[in-house]
């Protein structure tokens, strides 16, 4: 008899002899257990095999279960039907592309009402996980399985974070038949694909706002192809806030210019010299690795960080935050910077709450509820909202600082885009004039679905 068993994330076939025609060709023979092996998600190709060949077998890999449960949500947007149609012609596989605020998460819970079968839901924050888990508590009347920031509750609907899926995808990789990874644009990276590697859910569904990584690496062979695709532009004025976005450059002083032009002078020099190509993915890494290794490299590696030190945090932005934060005084607003320095110096300067990765977990949810509330009217932050932030009531996003990533830019527009009666979201840029930012900044707006 064919048996079926997941093991350690994989899925040992056993019965059939080394070389027989109906294994699926990811599966390989291994003699030390004298059995065909495969990982975990090969579980569908060789269920399909089995059955076109009519096979008998035993399956003791599948532990996930049908769920049902009674289910209280609001009726789904027209979009969000036409996304969960979409994933559904596709064989319930696929990454649907919705900007923030625009209800990913609704599509989710409409995945598992329709699936009906163990779900496992993957985020890449504590913060996430524990919006996911209240969510689905509210929606789906059965209890809600956490795994991650000290718990280990695994029911037929679970939460955890990508860090804890690749923690124990081997041990409970088999007991879900349907896997929803938010911010699916973390999966490609090799430990978190891994991790989906061992999981055998046939049925998957990746969610995003912003699917294309710099690296090229794409999810279509760990989730499937991108089944449904909207954009701010689309939904802005009915599902999302209509917005306005104003770039006001900064102009150096001329000392900051001399010093501004001699570091980038000598960055530029030793990278022109090496013939190294900045703007390619491994580009930034090939200088790191030839800056460290000389005199001259290092002096271009200072060069780089004085430059852009100066460009990021120059002077003439702290006044322009000063007459935003006086113009929008009674609106909320959220200030993001690029690193944290700058971000704890505006925190100083105008005496506003911070939010960094330093901040503990319930000093943020503090800050947070204080915004909302309106008892503080504007916070700053790094990077470490990007994701995850939900204040409708914020309608201010002010950019000080940020990469060249369209991804970034788009998340943090869309922090202000939670829609409410009567709202017009704002989005003002603050650039430098005549340095990097300049080219930074066009590239982060280059995609035309995000430019007002």
């Amino acid at each position: 008899m064919i048996t079926l068993r997941f093991v350690a994330g994989t899925i040992e076939v056993r019965g059939l002899p080394e070389g027989a025609p109906l294994v699926p060709p990811r599966f390989a023979w291994d003699p030390r257990i004298n059995a065909h092996r495969g990982l975990g998600f090969d579980y569908p190709a060789i269920i399909r095999a089995l059955h076109l060949a009519k096979a008998e077998y035993t399956d003791e890999a599948r532990k996930y279960v049908v769920i049902s449960a009674d289910v209280e949500m609001p009726p789904p947007r027209p979009y969000q039907t036409a996304a969960i149609e979409a994933w559904k012609r596709q064989g319930r596989r696929g990454v649907v592309v919705l900007p923030t605020g625009a209800g990913k998460s609704h599509v989710a819970e409409l995945a598992i009402a329709d699936a009906k079968r163990s779900a496992l839901i993957v985020a890449p924050t504590l913060d996430l996980v524990r919006q996911w888990y209240d969510n689905l508590g509210a929606r789906f009347k059965v209890p809600i399985g956490l795994v991650g920031g000290g718990d280990h509750d695994v029911q037929p609907i679970t939460v955890t974070t990508y860090d804890s899926a690749h923690l124990h995808a081997e041990n409970f990789g088999h007991k879900f038949g349907l896997v929803i990874y938010d911010e699916c644009h973390h999966l490609p990276s090799a430990a978190y694909a891994l991790s989906a590697k061992m999981m055998i859910a046939p049925f998957r569904m990746g969610l995003t706002a912003t699917p294309e990584r710099a690296d090229g690496k794409d999810f279509e062979e760990l989730i499937g192809p991108t089944v449904y695709r909207k954009d701010i532009k689309e939904l802005s004025g009915n599902y999302l806030a209509e917005y306005d976005a104003e770039t006001i450059e900064v102009s150096l002083s001329d000392s900051e210019r001399l010093e501004y032009d001699a570091a980038r002078a000598i960055y530029r020099g030793f990278v022109t010299k090496q013939g190294i190509r900045v703007g390619t993915p491994q580009g930034w890494a090939t200088f790191i690795m030839r800056a460290s290794g000389t005199d001259e490299g290092r002096r271009a590696l200072a060069g780089y960080r004085r430059q852009r030190e100066l460009a990021t945090a120059a002077p003439g932005k702290i006044e322009v935050v000063k007459m935003l934060l006086d113009r929008h005084a009674s609106d909320r607003s959220l200030l993001f910077t690029e690193d944290n320095a700058m971000a704890y110096r505006l925190s100083k300067q105008f005496l506003l709450p911070v939010i960094t990765h330093q901040t503990k977990v319930k000093e943020r949810s503090q800050i947070l509820a204080a915004l909302r509330a309106g008892t503080i009217g504007a916070i700053v932050t790094s990077k470490v909202l990007n994701e995850g932030v939900d204040v409708p009531e914020a309608r201010v996003a002010v950019v000080i600082s940020g990469s060249g990533s369209v991804r970034e830019h788009v998340q943090r527009l869309g922090r202000v885009l939670r829609p409410q009666d009567g709202k017009r979201a704002l989005l003002y840029e603050i650039v430098t004039r005549e340095t990097n930012e300049t080219f930074t900044s066009e590239r982060r707006r280059e995609h035309d679905a995000y430019r007002p």
